[in-house]
């Protein structure tokens, strides 16, 4: 558990594997479709600079290559060294039988012009038909999927991080079940080090993190702000988080806003974070939560805001037998 006097210093969280892994990053995924090309090259480049070492991205995101080149150039420039870079990469839907996800990994290197990610999770449990369209559909627009046994591709991983091309393996949006599947996986030779999971006020997800706690698995919350009001995809029934009367009245006494409120919160619980924006002002101000820390009292009440209602439900795969959040967690 990170204290709640979580020092300047130490900002990052113990791994299982013996690496460590700063406790608040850079979530780098915008619409390809609406976002301006150049945008997370200058967001990465701007992160480094105000002191974010942990960069969450995909190659799902088609912008691997500028985060990349960001990383590269900073580290050319002598702003920071690989080592201090935390990278996490993910393994798409379409790349999970055990033949594609090393091919997959080293496109995403070659992509990113690195050697090795630090961090290398499957992004979601369901498996889609294998190939290089990420969203395969029938001629009816339903998505193709695929069955595949989630050990055989961890397996694949598992050898990924023997090679050397990632120094971490783990999940996200694993369920318990998912995850007991790996853990009790028979010759298991590296466990994963953790989930990456929608966690927020309004969705703290108490027994999936005690559960992670107990088997030492770092719960990463995406949307840790809440998250965008795309009707596409997000279940726009819960209100939004930063207007939280709570947060906002927590904020005022320590003269910060709901967001910073909001991320301390995750922290002090031993989440890590990966608040994603490509706004200057924001990427600045999220990063801004190392100079206060919240009571018990104040914690306890956050908590108790607690909805149990999803943000992201991604309820166009639920059909899938491996659809994760069927299961209470």
């Amino acid at each position: 558990m990170i204290s709640a006097t979580l020092s300047v210093e130490s900002r990052s969280i113990p791994l299982s594997d013996g690496n460590r892994m700063p406790v608040i990053g850079l979530g780098t995924y915008g619409d390809p479709r609406k976002t301006p090309k150049g945008t997370a090259y200058q967001s990465v480049k701007l992160a480094i600079d105000v002191g974010y070492r942990h960069f969450d991205g995909a190659l799902v995101y088609l912008n691997e290559h500028e985060v990349g080149q960001a990383i590269r150039e900073k580290i050319a420039d002598g702003t920071v060294t690989r080592e201090e870079i935390f990278y996490c990469g993910k393994l798409w839907c379409t790349f999970h039988p055990p033949e594609l996800v090393r091919p997959a990994l080293e496109r995403t290197l070659k992509t990113l012009g690195l050697d090795y990610v630090d961090l290398y999770i499957i992004e979601f449990p369901v498996a889609f038909k294998p190939g290089d369209v990420f969203y395969p559909k029938d001629e009816n627009g339903r998505y193709i999927y695929y069955q595949n046994d989630l050990r055989a591709t961890w397996e694949a991983l598992e050898a990924c991080k023997d090679a050397g091309l990632t120094k971490s393996l783990g999940v996200s949006n694993f369920n318990r079940r998912q995850l007991e599947l790996i853990l009790n996986k028979p010759g298991l030779k590296h466990k994963p080090v953790s989930n990456q999971v929608e966690c927020h006020p309004y969705f703290t997800q108490p027994k999936l993190l005690e559960f992670c706690r107990q088997n030492d698995i770092v719960i990463v919350g995406y949307s840790p702000l809440g998250t965008s009001r795309d009707a596409s995809w997000v279940n726009l029934k819960c209100p939004p988080l930063l207007e939280d009367p709570l947060l906002v009245s927590i904020g005022k006494k320590y003269k910060k806003t709901s967001a910073h409120v909001a991320l301390r919160f995750s922290v002090q619980r031993g989440v890590a974070v990966i608040p994603k924006s490509f706004s200057c002002e924001r990427i600045k101000e999220n990063f801004q939560i190392f100079d206060f820390s919240l009571t018990e009292e104040e914690t306890s009440a956050i908590e108790k805001l607690n909805k149990n209602v999803r943000f992201v439900e991604l309820l166009m795969w639920s059909d899938h037998p491996e659809y994760p959040f069927h299961d209470e967690y």
